[in-house]
């Protein structure tokens, strides 16, 4: 699954980190980092935060299926 975040658009507010912190992190206050190749057994995680991210920020490839995930396809 291949994952962007559009790191101009993240406002930081870290709903992703919360919800699957296997995937992404904040460096401190503001600055996101994440793995841009999660493995697909986070799938249902990565799913709910790109739901979840306020700013939609998050694009996913590969969550087809999963109520409340994205795919390029979708954008």
């Amino acid at each position: 699954m291949r994952l962007v975040v559009d790191l101009n658009r993240c406002q930081g507010y870290a709903q992703c980190a919360f919800l699957a912190p296997d995937v992404f992190a904040m460096h401190g206050e503001e600055s996101l980092v994440y793995n841009p190749q999660a493995e697909q057994e986070q799938r249902e995680r990565v799913a709910r935060a790109v739901a979840a991210c306020p700013v939609q920020a998050i694009t996913a490839d590969g969550l087809d299926g999963f109520a409340g995930g994205t795919s390029d396809a979708a954008r």
